[in-house]
Formats: C-alpha cells, structure tokens, sequence
C-alpha cells in the first residue's frame, strides 16, 4: 500500500508540474533606490509587493528616493491605477507594511533623543488617498525599539512596547486596532515568572486573539502565551523544551520561526544545534492547539545524522562535513493541512561590502497528523553584491493546492534567470527548475529584487528585474505559466 501510494504521489506531480511554458507577457518601467543601512539586512520589511483579495491587482511599496517611499496600486495588466508619496524624514525608517480589504498601511519609526514612536499612514486602496496618520505607540528613546504585529488578512494591527529591566524585558504593553485604525483594546503582558534571559516576539490572528512567543530557559524552549482577544483575562501558556543534554551534548536552539496562518492555527519550528561547535544537530516542528484540546502537538525529531550530510553532499556536489548557516525561511501549510518546512543556507564571504551567498534549500514535509513523511535537498548556488544583500537572492514560496511552488535566481546552462520549481507536499518529489524567461542580468550590478515577488495567482507571477545588462533600469513584470 505504501508503494503504491508513493507511485500515485508521483504520478500525480507528473500530471501536474510536468514542464510547462512560461511567458512574460507585460512589463513595465519601475522606479528603485536600493536600501541602505541596517534594513539591507534585517530584512524588516521582506515582502513589498501584496495581492489584492479580490482579485483586481497588487499595491506596491517601492523606495523611490532617499526621501521616501510610494505605494502604487496596479491592476493585472500592469496598468498603474495610482501611486502616493510617503515621505520619511530625518530620524525615521520603515517598520511595516501590510494591507487589509479598503486600506493599505504604511508604518513608519520615528526617534529623536528624547522620544520614539511608532505611527501608520493609511493609503486608501481604492483611490490611493492618505488618511490622517494615526499614532500607535510612544515610548522613551531609551527602550527598546516597540513594534508592530499584522494579521495574515490585514484586518488588525497590534502596536506593542517593552518594559525593561538590566536588558530583560519585564512585560509588554500592547494596543489593538481593527481595520480602520480604530482602537479595540489594551492588554498587558507579565514575565517577571521569566527567570532567565529569553527573546520574545508578539503576532496577532484574524480575529485579534494575540500570541506572544518566546525562546527561554537558556535557549532550550520554546514557549508560546495566548491572550484572547475582547474582555476576557484568560491566559493559555505551552511550552514544550526542544534543547537539552543528548549523548553528552549539551544542544540548545540556533534558529526559529512561528507563523500564525489564516486559520488561527500557530506553527513552531526550531534549528537547535550543538552549543559547542555551532554544528546543527536536528529540526523540530511544533503546532500549538489552543483550540480542542488546548494542547501541543510535537513531531519527531528530523535529525541531521551523517546519511543527512550524505544526502546533502550528493545534491550539492560538495564536501559536506557538517552543518551550518542554515536558517529557517517558511512554514507554509496545504488546504489538507499537510506542513512544509523551508530553510535556506546564507551567509556572507566576509565583513563590509563582501559579497552574500545563498545556497542550497533543506525542505521537510509533514502529513496531517504532523509525522515527518519527506524531506528533499533542492540545490543552488547565488551569489549577490553587496548591494542586493538579502534583497535579491533567496527564494520565494507559494502554496497552490498541494502544490509548493518556489522561485529562485540562478545561473543554470549559462542561462541566467528566474526558475520555478513545484514541489508536491505530499510525495516531497520535486519538478524540473523551470526558466521564466525574463533573462535576468547577470553582472555586479543590481538584477532582481527579491522583495517585489508575489502571486496573483497559481499560474500568474508578478516580479522585478533588469532584463540586460545594457539597462540599468528594472522592469515590473507579468509572466504567466501555460
């Protein structure tokens, strides 16, 4: 039976991401300033180009000059419906972007030496008008820097500040607002239980239910707290420990990602490593159900055993003694909730203006009941200027149906382009990369901006590049998959 459930899985990808046609069917100029300072690396903002829910086209936020940004909404020909200024002053840097059904947000971080604070430009995505621009948290110049939470169908926006104490955060105060910027709720956050050091992030579901994940006991758990959203004082807290002492080694947690889904549900996965030698050691995938049974429910562990760095060895063409540089980039799960877990080796030559490498990406698939059923090496090689930093290499990923699709800029038969691979969530069999034709530019000089890639759909591809290398100008593109 599970032989011949593998060759249907395989038939299946067969019937369904056999090599297709791609073709750019639009393009259109596109204004850019490559982002400088830190944001070229933390990667606040990783997503600028958001499909519209119905259908009709995509807003944009492009930085367009060392003044500023603008969001422009386009439609599905790429026809521009309109664009709107969002000047940032001295002292300010962009913190976040997202958008609901009628409007679309810019968050802007302003501080001074006395005060910061956190404010959000409202864009009509109609019209592309600015409404009056709400303040959403202030805090002393001395704290640390508050931010931001948007739901996954950009109907909350959840503004948060820390309380401190010698560099441990001691409670979080939080403000939630609905679609129109109007305020819903405060609640407050406690960790004076927290004794030791850990790194707490804040998200927020659709429906304004608040979750406040952290990484604690020495790096050694992850622990999730759930606030309901409305009047209720209820607090649900789950914490599973995913590091420890194994074998007479003590491992502890390298590397996270939680999502908040459409759904409501929340995903965990951690990168834990040896804490000696840096050497990663296994993945593990966590679904916290606060629903139900209002319990955790934790894989097996996915070691990365000498047949793992085998594998990985065979896939790359490389020597490959141990692992390292691997971060996690996306959780993305199927309508028959099956989990895909994507991580990507990248890191850097060296300091300064040293170039930025992005190599092979280390895939896992889990069923339903979340037992690990694949896993799959997909190699590559990218290499960027420092002036693409993590803007312009990596991957990006969509989920269409049991279908994992993934975009990548390589270098393949001297053909120098984007690829799409389809990846079948069930089976972990992997297409053929296929060109999209765009002939991205392969020089030194900026070629793709990674940031602007999105779907409008399973079939429609919308991204930016620079399509010679005569041109030093990029091109907005439509490309379709026949």
């Amino acid at each position: 039976m599970i032989r011949q459930a593998l060759l249907f899985g395989l038939l299946t990808l067969a019937g369904s991401a056999a090599p297709a046609m791609a073709q750019k069917v639009k393009s259109a100029p596109f204004n850019y300033l490559p982002e400088q300072g830190p944001d070229r690396y933390d990667m606040r903002v990783p997503r600028k180009t958001l499909a519209l829910a119905d259908g009709s086209g995509f807003v944009i936020l492009a930085h367009q000059s060392a003044g500023g940004y603008a969001v422009e909404r386009y439609d599905t020909d790429l026809k521009k419906q309109w664009s709107t200024s969002i000047p940032v002053g001295p002292g300010e840097s962009l913190e976040a972007f997202g958008r609901g059904p009628q409007q679309a947000w810019v968050v802007l971080h302003h501080k001074d030496e006395s005060s910061q604070n956190l404010s959000v430009v409202p864009v009509n995505l109609q019209n592309g008008q600015k409404e009056p621009i709400k303040l959403v948290m202030a805090a002393p110049a001395r704290d640390r820097r508050p931010g931001v939470s948007i739901s996954p169908d950009g109907t909350r926006l959840l503004a948060f500040r820390y309380f401190t104490r010698e560099q441990q955060v001691k409670s979080i105060a939080a403000t939630l607002f609905d679609q129109n910027l109007a305020q819903l709720q405060e609640k407050a956050y406690d960790f004076r239980d927290q004794g030791d050091f850990f790194s707490p992030a804040v998200h927020v579901a659709n429906d304004g239910t608040q979750y406040v994940t952290m990484v604690s006991d020495r790096m050694k758990k992850l622990t999730v707290r759930r606030y309901p959203a409305g009047p209720s004082t209820e607090i649900k807290v789950l914490g599973v420990p995913v590091g420890g002492t194994f074998g007479g080694r003590a491992v502890t947690i390298r590397d996270t990602k939680f999502t908040v889904l459409n759904d409501g549900s929340l995903y965990a996965a951690a990168l834990c490593a040896d804490y000696q030698t840096g050497e990663y050691y296994s993945l593990k995938v966590v679904k916290y159900d606060f629903s139900g049974s209002g319990d955790m429910k934790f894989s097996p562990e996915f070691r990365f055993t000498p047949a793992y760095l085998a594998e990985a060895a065979k896939a790359t063409g490389l020597d490959v003694k141990r692992l390292d540089d691997i971060y996690l980039g996306d959780l993305l799960l199927t309508p028959e909730k099956q989990l895909v877990v994507i991580a990507e080796k990248h890191f850097e030559e060296g300091g300064g203006e040293s170039p930025v490498h992005a190599r092979e990406l280390h895939v896992f698939g889990y069923n339903e009941y979340g037992q690990p059923t694949w896993n799959s090496i997909i190699a590559k090689d990218q290499k960027a200027p420092a002036v693409d930093a993590y803007t312009g290499i990596g991957f990006r990923a969509a989920v269409f149906g049991n279908i994992v699709q993934v975009i990548t800029l390589e270098t393949l038969n001297k053909k120098s382009d984007l690829y799409l691979r389809r990846i079948n969530a069930q089976t972990g069999v992997v297409s053929p990369a296929e060109r999209l034709k765009l002939n991205v530019a392969d020089d030194q000089q900026l070629a793709y901006v990674k940031d602007f890639t999105t779907w409008l759909g399973e079939k429609t591809i919308i991204g930016v590049s620079r399509p010679s290398k005569k041109s030093a100008a990029l091109q907005l593109e439509k490309i379709v998959v026949k």
